[in-house]
């Protein structure tokens, strides 16, 4: 196999949400196939270390704060990394949050938009300016991060609807954007080890309870995301568009069956 199919020298990558968990793991792996990126997230402080480490592999890496649930930071985020490099190939929409841990009976107002504007909103017009970038360049790559909540109903209600919104909005996108060589993937994590399911690892008898649930018997690790990233991003997946890969372990497919004792 020619391995130089996931390489991702000199591609210019956007990532999202990148100053910590699944996107610093996406940053760093683009970076080791040769990727110069740039990391966005609303606080500099968090970017820095990122962006150090992305130079220390040898390409250039850029800390650049954005809180992309505001149009008016995403289009600076997207203009700053334009007048630097000139080009965009690779755009990883990773920022998420989910601020409300309740039924959706009471949920209110303020806590829905702002899951809206962060998780899906901040998708569309990103991926619609990056792909205006792409398109007279002859092509690029645009990975969504989803959830297997938006697959499956779970406790998070208006979260997993902003996530079941990421792939089907994936879907039109490709369907639309296949036509200038703009390929638009999503992924779909479970439960991953970073700041956001902190509730659901941090507590023992609350980590037991779920890692019970995952047929592998343990939560996933932000490392284990990165190269899934780099082969939806470089020409290795150049067939590939429209998909949602799912990462978790097997928990969408249910409990583990005939689980021996240990």
């Amino acid at each position: 196999m020619d391995f130089s199919k996931f390489s991702l020298e000199g591609k210019v990558a956007v990532v999202t949400g990148g100053s910590r968990g699944i996107g610093r793991s996406a940053a760093l792996a683009m970076a080791d196939a040769g990727a110069h990126v740039v990391v966005s997230s609303r606080k500099i402080d968090g970017l820095e270390p990122v962006a150090a480490e992305i130079s220390a592999k040898g390409v250039k890496g850029r800390a650049i704060a954005a809180h992309v649930g505001k149009l008016e930071d995403s289009k600076a985020l997207i203009d700053q990394v334009m007048k630097e490099f000139g080009r965009i190939d690779i755009l990883v929409n990773n920022a998420g949050t989910n601020p409300y841990f309740g039924k959706i009976m009471d949920q209110d107002e303020k806590t829905y938009d702002i899951i809206m504007n962060v998780n899906l909103k901040s998708l569309f017009f990103l991926s619609q300016m990056a792909a205006k970038i792409m398109k007279p360049q002859g092509g690029g790559s645009i990975v969504n991060t989803s959830s297997i909540g938006g697959i499956r109903a779970g406790d998070l209600g208006v979260y997993c609807v902003s996530k079941a919104a990421v792939i089907m909005m994936t879907q039109v996108m490709a369907k639309e954007w296949g036509q200038y060589n703009i390929r638009v993937n999503a992924i779909a994590p479970g439960v991953i080890k970073t700041r956001l399911s902190e509730a659901l690892w941090k507590d023992p008898k609350v980590n037991a309870k779920a890692v019970a649930q995952i047929p592998m018997l343990r939560l996933g690790e932000p490392e284990e995301l990165g190269g899934i990233v780099v082969f939806l991003a470089s020409q290795a997946g150049s067939y590939v568009t429209g998909e949602t890969i799912v990462i978790d372990g097997g928990r969408v497919h249910g409990e583990p069956s005939w689980l021996e004792k240990q």
